[in-house]
């Protein structure tokens, strides 16, 4: 077995620290950390995302639909549990290590392009979880200030009490992934039932003054002239609530976070996502209509009272100031603590495809410095927009709604290629609601495919520059032979020499014509026995590869064969592997290659073939410094 190359922690180091829990392990990644959690508890980390949109959510419906907001809100409950919910149920049955649509939709484009729609998805991955840290920090401040037992010399301070709230966030993280499952717990605890009070209290001052909802209705008839316009109307403004689905995407990427087998994790994920949409859509639902009867519509507008913070108006209004601050205190904490769910999908979600197509760097399957380096990033955005919610709603959106479209079209295909024709005709439906609200907030809000677009280029660049630092890499994790490549390599008895052949006609003349070149260039002695060394590559887009070495006899010439990802990574794990094997440093013979050298190097990065001969002396340099054990390299 060779493995490749991994970093190194040095105990007591602060590299040490940073990279404790490191996984390196395709599988270990897939499984997930060693500790466990309840599907419920989970729940509550992926629900500080969805349950705080509670904060802001009932007064974005009112800006945007007025005495509607209540039919706008029913149907984005009904897209949530009637759209959203069956499509990620079945995401998370096809896809129940953590990696969501993104991975069924990887098998749709081959090679290089499946990689780079990946990467795609991945910035609007990121657009969607690092502006649902900064958006919920900014919103938590804007609590913060707006709340009258602050002191005055925080006023005009929102930039830097944001970066205060996210570096705490970082900060939990990390301490460690359960601490973070443990705060969630209490926050979605606390929060849920302070919001049950508020909208129970709402709910018995509407039963007691019933004029409120006559009014209402009165306003309704007289803005608009039938039913028929205010269903019209409400899906025309149903797109800018779209805030409100966030959490789905969120829910199938830490899978691998609850407890039990892959089909006791699946029934427990599907429970979190069908708890988590039930419980939301019951508070949306309500929250939406005391909202709108009970607090003037100007008071929605930015300066108001209820601007961003519906409920807290409430609260400030029938329980007091104390329990208003209270449940202030409880709507900071859990918008702050919102951005958890998107860090654990962040850290859940990256170790599964950038270090796989080795465009990360392997410290990537740590968690604490990708927390570093998603905080630096939110650090960022938070000074670029100057902490304001507004600003990055629409980045926001798009990211949420790009997910969930990506999800629909996944189960579509997945449904249709299954024959499961009723169940595509319903997934297809859904695809095309979510199309038309993702489009209609594009066109609303543009900058939020601006910023996505932003987080896509940087992703591709990066990752592009990873891949080509890390090409020399070992890069193979396994390497098996065959029966008959165990007897051709038990027969060598000695010295093992071995001459590396781009195979075309593979014919009799081409092996004499091969043989021969390396008879005259390196002069074999004719009695030396050889092994030639065929090397193909059906997809240089992967990066790690098992080696799975075949043999085969040709017009009396002993020929193993390889299909790999890249020509010299493999050709240098083989020599390794032989020389563990046999215990003698073996040889490989080459010729010239012809040709610009960098154009060369860009067909290694690209193809995995190129200038194979210094490439492969390259990788084995790397890989073993002691010049007695490393694998001897003829170039003639």
């Amino acid at each position: 077995m060779v493995l490749a190359k991994r970093p190194a922690a040095t105990e007591g180091t602060l590299r040490s620290w940073l990279l404790q829990g490191l996984q390196t392990d395709r599988r270990q990644i897939e499984h997930g950390p060693h500790v466990k959690h309840p599907w419920w508890r989970v729940m509550c980390l992926t629900g500080v995302d969805y349950f705080s949109t509670l904060g802001y959510q009932p007064g974005i419906a009112a800006l945007a639909a007025g005495l509607l907001a209540p039919l706008a809100t029913l149907f984005l409950v009904a897209l949530t549990l009637l759209g959203a919910l069956p499509v990620y149920r079945r995401i998370a049955a096809e896809s129940p290590y953590g990696q969501g649509s993104i991975a069924m939709l990887e098998k749709l484009a081959p090679q290089w392009w499946g990689k780079f729609f990946v990467l795609a998805l991945l910035g609007f991955a990121a657009t969607d979880f690092v502006i649902t840290m900064t958006l919920s920090a900014a919103d938590a401040t804007a609590h913060i200030l707006e709340n009258p037992f602050v002191p005055g010399f925080l006023s005009g301070q929102r930039v830097l009490v944001t970066l205060v709230l996210l570096a705490a966030l970082g900060g939990v993280f990390l301490l460690g992934f359960t601490e973070a499952i443990g705060i969630a717990v209490l926050l979605v605890f606390v929060y849920l039932g302070l919001n049950a009070v508020v909208v129970a209290t709402a709910f018995v001052h509407v039963l007691q003054a019933p004029q409120v909802v006559v009014d209402w209705r009165h306003g309704l008839g007289a803005d608009f002239s039938s039913p028929l316009a205010m269903v019209g109307l409400s899906l025309l403004v149903m797109p800018k609530l779209a805030l409100g689905m966030s959490g789905f995407e969120t829910g199938v990427a830490v899978m691998p976070v609850v407890k039990g087998d892959v089909r006791r994790r699946i029934e427990g994920t599907k429970r979190l996502l069908t708890v988590a949409a039930v419980i939301m859509s019951v508070f949306l639902i309500f929250s939406s209509l005391v909202t709108t009867v009970l607090i003037p519509h100007a008071e929605f507008e930015e300066g108001g009272k209820a601007s961003g913070r519906a409920l807290a108006y409430l609260a400030h209004g029938y329980l007091g100031d104390w329990f208003g601050t209270v449940y202030d205190v409880s709507t900071i904490a859990i918008l702050w603590f919102a951005g958890a769910s998107a860090m654990a999908g962040l850290i859940n979600l990256v170790p599964r495809y950038l270090p796989r197509y080795g465009m990360a760097p392997e410290w990537t399957g740590a968690v604490r410095p990708l927390v570093l380096v998603f905080s630096a990033i939110a650090f960022a955005i938070t000074v670029i927009f100057g902490a304001d919610v507004d600003a990055q709603g629409g980045a926001y959106a798009t990211g949420v709604l790009v997910l969930m479209l990506s999800a629909a079209v996944a189960v579509t295909l997945s449904a249709r290629k299954k024959g499961q024709n009723r169940a595509a005709a319903g997934f297809a439906l859904i695809s095309a609601v979510l199309a038309y609200t993702l489009v209609d907030n594009v066109i609303e809000r543009p900058d939020g495919v601006k910023i996505a677009s932003f987080f896509i280029v940087a992703i591709v660049v990066t990752s592009l520059l990873s891949r080509a630092t890390r090409s020399t890499e070992l890069r193979v994790t396994e390497v098996s032979l065959d029966p008959l490549a165990e007897r051709f390599v038990n027969d060598t008895c000695g010295e093992i020499h071995l001459i590396a052949n781009e195979p075309h006609q593979r014919d009799q003349a081409e092996y004499a014509d091969k043989l021969r070149e390396q008879w005259i260039n390196h002069r074999l002695r004719t009695t030396e026995p050889v092994l030639f060394v065929e090397v193909s590559v059906p997809d240089a887009s992967e990066f790690e590869t098992e080696l799975h070495v075949k043999a085969e006899e040709r017009f009396g010439h002993r020929i193993l064969t390889i299909e790999s990802s890249a020509v010299p990574n493999s050709l240098a794990a083989l020599l390794l592997f032989l020389r563990d094997r046999t215990g003698s440093v073996p040889h490989i013979y080459f010729h010239w290659t012809e040709g610009n050298p960098v154009r060369a190097m860009l067909r290694y990065l690209v193809f995995g073939g190129g200038d194979v001969p210094p490439l492969t002396r390259e990788v084995l340099r790397q890989a073993e410094p002691d010049l007695e054990r490393r694998p001897h390299v003829h170039v003639g």
